[in-house]
């Protein structure tokens, strides 16, 4: 492959990238003028952000071995058309329960493309510093996009409605598509490919059923019928899923790979990553928007520090990871958004924009160290013949933080917000608590998980400053 198409098919898959992360920012400051003009709950908030999350996650796992199996080039293509029409349905959605299918097609879309990005440059790029370059660039484009995600969609939403958020997916991924008929060569590995159709179901089961266990506990108390009953199926699914995949002769969860310590530990940090990092955008906008009464834009504009800094510090990644190897820089990453989180536990509806500012710059650069470092020490692991299975696994499982992240968290911020009410805080005040509640647990979580790595990592880490 000639060097211009490698840098036409790198552009693509940028843009994808791009596309299917600014899904994730850009809605959130939407939400506000969703609940008005669907006079929706905190509830109906969490499902519109959830399916998207919810679907990505449950369907990466196919994802990889569809693209090792059918070609990556062809299902990346694929997720990229029905991610449009997933956007074009959101935008036209005239009920709530439309909007969330829309946000689902492209949850069920966004599976094909993000875990499809890292497979698709893995095979490009086949020396390790050039891998390294791209994947920091590739990390840099997520961290932009969600920059303009919350800054783009203000402006959208104050000028012309929720609806606009959506439409811009449409010639982004018009442009994508062209870009990566042209520049991307196809490639496949179909004896390596998983075909597991029982465990895909089963993981699509208890990770809903966990999502809807975790949202109706939120709402209705953890001790109801609805939320024990799925709180059952989740956990009934989940045995069964692990027993299918230690049988099956393809898993669509790759468990050989989980043998090595290593691997095992770098996805339980992407789970969390997941879990307190990529949540937090949730948070952060109904933190800003009800309980400092900022409009979208505003909102988005004091949000725009924490991708600043984590775009600077992704785009610096090869020449960090070249000095310091992968596992330092995805510890530091890691105990500094738990710094930062823990830091905001005591946000009011009259902090200052200064403490603002100096804990999300600090929760931007631990976001940049660690989710490229995450993503390139997964894919150094890994044979060739299996990037697809694992980059689909280490996007499974953020995302699937991700989605709990939002069911928990948002329970629990709930939770918090309802107790302030009765106790006779104001609206604002009550947003206040409750969002310092949901932050405390993702800021232990991030904390906890820098120094499970640290235990379990610590025996390669001259390995692996000696390989990079």
């Amino acid at each position: 492959m000639t060097a211009s198409r490698k840098t036409v098919g790198t552009i693509a898959v940028y843009l994808g990238t791009c596309m299917a992360t600014i899904a994730i920012s850009i809605v959130t400051v939407a939400l506000p003028a969703i609940q008005k003009d669907f006079d929706a709950d905190i509830t109906a908030l969490q499902w519109i952000v959830g399916s998207y999350a919810l679907c990505l996650s449950a369907f990466m796992l196919s994802a990889g071995p569809l693209g090792d199996r059918y070609g990556r080039r062809r299902v990346w293509l694929s997720g990229v058309a029905i991610f449009a029409l997933g956007s074009a349905l959101a935008a036209g959605a005239v009920t709530l329960p439309m909007l969330i299918a829309g946000c689902a097609v492209q949850g069920i879309a966004g599976a094909l493309v993000i875990p499809g990005a890292l497979s698709i440059l893995t095979q490009t790029y086949r020396d390790a510093a050039q891998r390294s370059r791209v994947i920091g660039g590739w990390a840099s484009v997520s961290a932009i996009s969600l920059i303009l995600g919350p800054f783009v969609g203000g402006i959208l939403v104050d000028l012309f409605g929720w609806f606009s958020v959506f439409l811009i997916n449409l010639p982004l991924g018009l442009v994508t598509l062209i870009l990566g008929r042209i520049g991307i060569e196809e490639s496949a590995d179909p004896d390596h490919a998983a075909f597991d159709p029982a465990g895909q179901l089963l993981s699509v089961i208890a990770l809903g059923a966990l999502t809807l266990a975790l949202t109706e506990a939120g709402r209705s108390g953890w001790d109801t019928m609805l939320a024990l009953s799925a709180f059952v199926v989740a956990g009934l699914s989940f045995l069964a899923f692990l027993a299918v995949e230690t049988r099956v002769a393809r898993p669509v969860l790759p468990v050989d790979l989980f043998r090595d310590r290593r691997f095992a530990a770098v996805n339980i940090a992407s789970f969390v990553l997941g879990f307190m990092g990529y949540s937090s955008l949730f948070f952060f906008s109904l933190f800003l928007q009800d309980a400092q009464q900022l409009s979208a834009t505003q909102a988005g504009l004091r949000m725009a520090p924490v991708f600043l800094s984590m775009a600077v510090l992704a785009s610096r990644f090869g020449r960090l990871s070249h000095r310091f190897g992968q596992f330092g820089p995805m510890v530091a990453g890691y105990a500094l958004m738990g710094v930062a989180m823990l830091g905001m536990t005591g946000f009011a509806p009259d902090t200052s924009y200064a403490l603002l500012f100096a804990l999300f710059l600090l929760l931007g650069v631990g976001m940049g160290l660690s989710v490229p470092a995450t993503s390139a020490a997964v894919m150094t692991m890994t044979p060739r013949t299996r990037t697809g299975a694992a980059s689909a696994t280490l996007n499974t499982m953020r995302q699937s933080g991700m989605a709990i992240g939002i069911a928990l968290l948002g329970s629990l911020m709930a939770g918090a917000s309802a107790r302030a009410l009765t106790l006779g805080q104001s609206a604002a005040e009550a947003t206040a608590e409750g969002f310092g509640v949901a932050v405390f647990w993702g800021g232990i979580s991030a904390v906890a998980v820098s120094l499970f790595l640290i235990a379990a990592m610590r025996p390669s880490a001259r390995a692996q400053r000696e390989q990079a």
